[in-house]
């Protein structure tokens, strides 16, 4: 684990919105010359930051939207602006709709060394009901083009728990997951579906159109999806993250779950630098006129308290199969959590919730399924 910060670049920029997501993105297209000369502009404020980097994470969006050579000429502008390391993890996300030999070749002259496909499903009804823009064949034919293009480090992006009859949507599920493992990706991220404020998808629960599995169907999913990876060899190593071992966790994402420092750039991108986050505008216009007047486009920061970072470290660590270092933990925050919580605890390990080995306080899997209430000890 490193504690070099690492860097976000966020791509405000769809085909067209999915029915479940809450990420921030518009299907104007035609903004992207501005939006690019606009990041530019965003880097060169942001040199003062005067720190290596080790991962580089370009996400959206849909980042793939990009024409080829302006995704080669933004690694270039990134490696022109910033320090990156010679091993960085340098990350970017794309829709399989999107990926030609082309692209995977101009990424990989690049330098981008991880790609992470937002595959979701590999059954075409459900990626309807999603309002993804490819079908599974063309989602089966990426993950193959990007092996030939001899991408090493693959992540694939799933999503389960569907709305549907519960024997056939847990079927439908199983049949993907069986799928996703016949490419042996590196790297597999497989989201519980969640209803985000202001979707599409939360306006048809709020009519009564579409309902969510029960707890009991949702606790089923994440457990069978956790056994039958890691009976596959993937480390379940967050609550919906799974990796080949641990050269393969994500480094990047890694850094927000450990409280390591990052730079976000981009509309709605957040910052980190250990005790303030900010974050930039949540609109391409607003983001577009700061930087064209010369200034950081910062909708607004918080600093964060020593309660606030000790209340987030429980947070994340739960979230982690790693969990809490409980010496660090005691160093950082002043909390003994083994002698203060020691009755807590007691009934969590005897609820097979977590254990405590090797100096660490860690989830077990049944503990990963309640992960944020484990926090609230």
């Amino acid at each position: 684990m490193t504690t070099l910060p690492g860097l976000y670049i966020h791509i405000p920029f769809c085909v067209k919105k999915c029915a479940y997501c809450a990420f921030y993105s518009v299907t104007d297209l035609t903004l992207i010359p501005d939006f690019l000369a606009a990041l530019r502009q965003e880097m060169s404020l942001n040199k003062d930051f005067n720190r290596d980097f080790d991962t580089v994470y370009i996400g959206g969006g849909t980042p793939s939207v990009l024409a080829t050579a302006d995704l080669e000429r933004l690694v270039g502008d990134i490696r022109t602006a910033f320090a990156i390391t010679p091993d960085a993890e340098i990350t970017l996300e794309a829709n399989p709709g999107d990926i030609t030999a082309g692209l995977l070749a101009a990424l990989r002259s690049a330098g981008v060394n991880r790609l992470n496909i937002g595959c979701q499903s590999f059954d075409d009804d459900t990626l309807v009901f999603l309002g993804r823009r490819h079908k599974a064949r063309q989602a089966m034919e990426a993950i193959r083009m990007a092996r030939n293009a001899g991408f090493e480090n693959l992540g694939i992006d799933l999503i389960y728990a569907l709305p549907g009859p519960p024997g056939d949507a847990l079927a439908v599920w199983l049949a993907t997951l069986q799928m996703a493992l016949s490419f042996h990706p590196e790297h597999l991220s497989c989201s519980q579906l969640t209803v985000e404020a202001d979707t599409p998808l939360a306006e048809l629960c709020r009519k009564g159109e579409v309902a969510l599995p029960d707890r009991d169907l949702q606790a089923r999913y994440f457990f069978r999806t956790a056994e039958i990876l890691e009976e596959a060899g993937y480390r379940h190593y967050e609550v919906s993250n799974f990796a080949l071992g641990d050269r393969f966790h994500s480094r990047h994402n890694s850094k927000y779950w450990n409280h390591t420092p990052y730079l976000g750039l981009g509309p709605a991108a957040h910052s980190f630098d250990g005790r303030q986050r900010r974050w930039n505008h949540r609109s391409v216009a607003a983001y577009l006129k700061d930087l064209a007047a010369g200034k950081l486009p910062m909708a607004d920061s918080e600093l964060l308290s020593d309660e606030q970072l000790r209340l987030e470290a429980l947070f994340i660590g739960f979230r982690t199969r790693r969990g809490i270092h409980l010496e660090d933990f005691k160093r950082h925050y002043g909390q003994d959590l083994l002698a203060e919580k020691a009755e807590i605890l007691r009934k969590l390990t005897e609820n097979n919730l977590v254990e405590i080995r090797d100096g660490f306080l860690m989830p077990t899997r049944a503990g990963m399924a309640v992960a944020d209430s484990l926090a609230l000890i």
